[in-house]
């Protein structure tokens, strides 16, 4: 089994405060749906020597001036981690105008349709990871919190595994769902911390090679625009 520590929105004290050595063993993979410190992921990522992929929530404008430290941000990205086809979607509906990391409706559907030759290529994905989750399915009623349509409609056409997103706090009443079925869809709110299991794959060497391959040719280009 492949087991995965999903994060979101709030550090959690058992692995950031009151850490103790041994808290992070076991993980095979670390997935961050957004609005967490920099230095809170680097933490997790060495302390569990697990590769740490995220998306940016709508507070981490911080990122583009000190990103987390040995994490992969997956942000418009298809990747593809010991056989499991991985979808990064970050962000959030716009609520404020010109924040950087909110989008409208249109925004966040022109940003899936531009990813659909990679998912076209290979054959769909199985785990999507948002910020924001789809509309109505574990989003709240303000407009800050309320999830994308588009969403909906990636779920519809593609129907991955599992969305795991954050934005939406465990709290207030009535609580929200952690998790939800769709269409065979798991949907799963990170905030704070929640575990995953997944049945190991057999991957083709070249899929298991795909995550490093994608970010060295990211740090190729951003050597070459400097």
């Amino acid at each position: 089994m492949m087991r995965i520590l999903a994060v979101s929105d709030e550090e959690c004290p058992a692995l950031w405060d009151y850490y103790r050595p041994g808290r992070l063993d076991g993980y095979d993979l670390i997935l961050s749906a957004g609005d967490l410190k920099a230095d809170y992921l680097s933490f997790l990522v060495t302390m569990s020597h697990a590769p740490l992929l995220y998306v940016h929530g709508n507070h981490d404008e911080g990122y583009a001036r000190r990103p987390p430290e040995g994490c992969d941000c997956i942000d418009d990205r298809l990747v593809v981690y010991r056989g499991w086809r991985i979808l990064g979607l970050g962000g959030c509906l716009q609520y404020r105008p010109d924040a950087p990391l909110q989008f409208t409706e249109r925004q966040m559907a022109r940003r899936i349709a531009r990813l659909h030759l990679a998912l076209l290529r290979s054959g769909g994905v199985d785990i999507v990871v948002t910020h924001a989750p789809p509309l109505g399915l574990g989003d709240g009623d303000d407009l800050p919190h309320r999830g994308f349509e588009s969403l909906v409609k990636l779920l519809d056409r593609y129907h991955p595994l599992c969305l795991v997103h954050g934005h939406v706090h465990l709290r207030g009443w009535p609580l929200p769902q952690r998790e939800l079925l769709y269409q065979g869809t798991r949907i799963v709110n990170a905030s704070e911390r929640y575990e995953l299991e997944l049945p190991d794959r057999v991957c083709a060497p070249a899929e298991e090679h795909t995550l490093r391959w994608m970010n060295r040719q990211r740090k190729n280009t951003e050597d070459m625009a400097l």
